[in-house]
């Protein structure tokens, strides 16, 4: 069992899932995926995921009393994995502080825009509808308040004149894809010290 072992949860067809296993596949990432949780049955990426031999379970958000019920299910099932890294991909549900508190400082999550610009959701459509000339995507480490953790990693995309939200978001898509195995690895390489806001890179 590898050490460098990580948890990933969709609610949807996991596109940043698959991206993630591919570079495992390739040998640019050392890592495992030992689960993926999905709180959707019929989420696509449930089955992208089995047909890579990956472990997967689902963790039905209805059929829990309240978030954190649901969040514990999911942290028990991750421990039992000994994961030491969680990733969101395309998981949309807000996590409850107790989750954040359980994984912090091992809770990574992408986001369409280059934050603190645009949290939230359609941020290409509010990168477009402000009129800036410059979006991209961020990877950040998860706390309580959404969007706003300690920022890895930034990638810049340019927003064009004739673009729409669908175009923008399938190029910045392109870049999620890339800077998230990145900062998986450097976390697992122990090269990222948070210090207040700011991720550090050690030498």
């Amino acid at each position: 069992m590898s050490d460098n072992r990580l948890g990933i949860l969709i609610s949807g067809r996991g596109s940043n899932m698959l991206a993630i296993l591919d570079t495992i596949a390739s040998g640019d990432l050392d890592a495992e995926v030992g689960v993926v949780i999905s709180n959707e049955p019929s989420a696509p990426g449930v089955a992208t995921a089995r047909a890579r031999g990956v472990r997967v379970e689902i963790v039905d958000h209805r059929a829990s009393r309240s978030r954190e019920e649901h969040d514990r299910r999911m942290a028990a099932v991750l421990e039992q994995a000994g994961v030491r890294l969680v990733c969101l991909a395309g998981y949309l549900r807000i996590l409850t502080p107790w989750f954040v508190d359980r994984f912090a400082g091992r809770i990574l999550n992408v986001h369409p825009s280059l934050l603190p610009a645009f949290p939230g959701l359609e941020a290409q459509r509010q990168a477009i509808d402000h009129g800036v000339k410059t979006s991209g995507c961020t990877v950040h480490f998860v706390v309580a308040e959404m969007d706003a953790g300690p920022i890895v990693l930034q990638s810049p995309v340019l927003v064009r004149d004739d673009d729409t939200p669908e175009s923008l978001a399938a190029r910045i898509l392109k870049e999620e894809h890339r800077v998230y195995s990145e900062a998986i690895r450097r976390f697992f390489e122990g090269g990222l010290q948070i210090s207040g806001r700011r991720v550090i890179r050690r030498a």
